[in-house]
């Protein structure tokens, strides 16, 4: 493969779909840049349908109730602590996702770590309202536009910037400016997380214009109040998140800027992926709710290498590659205990070991939509589904309820093979496999939470709190 790096980027991006990078709407040139020389894994698979059930397999290489019933990274060594242990400095930087502070963990190995977690005064009242968000930030657009062209300033940041980009990319920035050191940072944007608000001059630019405050409002109005979503509101809130798309794009080129500026690109890997997908009524449903189908699951990955080439690799891969990925393009040895192998010899077209077929988890309560979206074991039904490169199985654990996809001709996952076979033509034979991957899943994270000591796990910090009631877990 490629020689070792001194450095990495890791990228995670929130809700962001494989379809919204490289596709034929071009919102994503600065990524769409790095993924033709880079090698992209068509097949990469999040470990759960939503933020905390699968960042622990992308900074802690283990899967979610790994260690018990509560969410939060495992005790084994996080990517951060392995890197920082072998001598480089560490940053990670969270747009203000409550489930990746250092209450969950997070934090660990980092030298410098910023959640951007807070309730205070207007930041508060505009996270937890995002209509009036919507408002504010369309309605100011035109003073906001003038007074950036009285200050010379540019166009490219939300007025009110409660995704946190602008802090982030600020403190990415300073980080980056900071060392001389190898370094490992790791910036999670939120842009992309519902609401849907871009900037102004990101939702001209995937527009052909007319795209006024009552539009925008009308969309967040119907979501929000739990309306029926016609197939223009549909439209309107697919635009808007590509919007946000293209905002994260732009910032990612601004950091990119600034390694050029600090004369070590060449000598640093850039990895990105999204942490889990986003629903547009693919399967009845908006958002990330406990699902585990394809829009939710695949999650754009690549890994762009200063020395490499331009590849494609088709085995399916999980999240949990990342930690030992990193390690291996640092040239430092993976922790033990992780479940994921890394990436690396696919930069140099060798083979990866199988990783087939790949696990995911999501709990559901007694309704698909139910508040507070369960994030314990206990908290309602585990579904777990099982991946190869061709094959989508869906297990609900206490229902019995089994699903087969057959994503060679059924690529949305919407023709369930399970429910059409009947002795005469029984599904196929893959469902067997696929199912004793899951069901083996299934039996190691309740043997988990059995051993647990019974307590009522972590209970969020107030601020914590109030960010993720913001976000829509009440």
């Amino acid at each position: 493969m490629p020689g070792t790096v001194d450095s990495v980027v890791l990228v995670t991006v929130d809700s962001l779909r494989t379809d919204a990078v490289g596709g034929p709407d071009g919102v994503t040139p600065v990524l769409d840049g790095l993924r033709e020389g880079a090698t992209v894994f068509e097949n990469a698979f999040a470990h759960g349908n939503w933020t905390p059930f699968s960042f622990p397999g992308i900074l802690g290489s283990r899967p979610v109730f790994a260690e018990g019933p509560d969410i939060g990274v495992a005790s084994t060594p996080t990517l951060a602590e392995r890197l920082s242990d072998a001598g480089l400095r560490t940053g990670g930087f969270n747009a203000a996702n409550g489930f990746l502070t250092d209450h969950w963990g997070y934090d660990r190995g980092f030298d410098d770590f910023e959640p951007f977690v807070d309730s205070a005064g207007y930041k508060k009242y505009l996270a937890a309202h995002p209509t009036v968000q919507a408002w504010v930030q369309l309605a100011a657009s035109p003073f906001r536009r003038a007074a950036s062209i009285l200050r010379g300033r540019g166009d490219e940041r939300p007025f009110a910037d409660v995704s946190r980009m602008g802090d982030l990319e600020d403190e990415a920035t300073a980080f980056l400016r900071s060392t001389d050191d190898r370094f490992f940072l790791w910036v999670h944007y939120m842009d992309t997380h519902t609401p849907y608000v871009p900037a102004p001059r990101h939702l001209r630019e995937v527009t052909d214009g007319g795209f006024g405050v009552a539009r925008m409002l009308r969309a967040h109005v119907h979501t929000g109040l739990g309306w029926d979503v016609d197939d223009r509101t549909l439209g309107t809130l697919r635009t808007l998140y590509d919007g946000t798309v293209r905002q994260v794009d732009e910032s990612v080129g601004r950091l990119l800027s600034t390694l050029d500026a600090e004369g070590v690109r060449e000598e640093t890997a850039v990895v990105v992926a999204g942490d889990h997908g986003e629903e547009f009524l693919d399967h009845g449903h908006l958002a990330h709710y406990p699902k585990l189908y394809g829009e939710l699951v695949d999650v754009p990955l690549f890994v762009a290498h200063p020395d490499g080439e331009g590849r494609t690799v088709g085995e399916p891969v999980g999240l949990d590659a990342v930690p030992p990925t990193v390690c291996d393009l640092l040239g430092v040895d993976p922790a033990e205990g992780w479940t994921g192998d890394s990436l690396a010899p696919a930069l140099d077209g060798d083979p990866i070991p199988s990783q087939a077929p790949v696990v995911s988890v999501a709990v559901r309560g007694d309704q698909v939509t139910s508040q507070p979206i369960p994030r314990r074991l206990d908290d309602g039904e585990l579904l777990v589904s099982a991946r190869d490169e061709r094959w989508t199985y869906v297990e609900h654990t206490e229902s019995d309820r089994r699903e087969l996809y057959d994503r060679a001709d059924d690529p949305g996952e919407q023709r369930d093979l399970c429910a059409e076979a009947t002795p005469e033509r029984p599904p196929p034979a893959v469902l067997d496999r696929l199912s004793a991957a899951a069901a083996d899943h299934a039996r190691r994270l309740r043997a988990a939470s059995e051993g647990e000591d019974g307590d009522d796990g972590r209970r969020a910090s107030d601020d914590v709190a109030a960010r993720l009631k913001a976000l829509g877990y009440k």
